[in-house]
């Protein structure tokens, strides 16, 4: 869910009204954040760092499954990537190359949940998180 969100993150305000979208209108509701704040709230969560490095390393690797993050989303998460079993075209992941990325906090843990089930096979970590968004917010237009 979205325990990782803390008040000193997000700012006194900004956390009240997730508090209040959780609280009362589920964890479905839109939560307008960017990725750079949820990336430090799972850094916090995590208790340690964002890492881009470890980031990119999670993101290419198979982690003893079929696929990689990259499978779909390219090495280049700059660019469109294409789903490997349906050929759906995916934006590019990258904040700075798609504005719509990560801006949406509910969306963000949904589709880290469906993802890393598919690549990992569990839930992602906070820290696997962090450093994930870390390693998107380091390409730069």
């Amino acid at each position: 869910m979205f325990s990782c969100v803390s008040p000193f993150v997000l700012g006194r305000a900004r956390w009240a009204a997730w508090w209040f979208m959780v609280v009362f209108a589920g964890p479905a509701a839109a939560v307008t954040v960017t990725a750079a704040e949820q990336m430090q709230a799972y850094a916090a969560n995590a208790g340690q760092g964002a890492d881009a490095a470890r980031g990119q390393a999670f993101f290419t690797s198979k982690h003893g499954r079929d696929w990689s993050c990259a499978s779909c989303h390219t090495a280049r998460p700059v660019v469109e990537g294409k789903h490997v079993v349906t050929g759906k075209a995916i934006a590019p992941m990258a904040p700075a190359f798609n504005s719509e990325r990560f801006t949406d906090a509910g969306k963000t843990e949904k589709w880290f949940r469906r993802n890393c089930n598919d690549v990992v096979g569990r839930e992602c970590t906070a820290g696997e998180k962090a450093d994930f968004l870390a390693f998107l917010l380091s390409l730069k237009s």
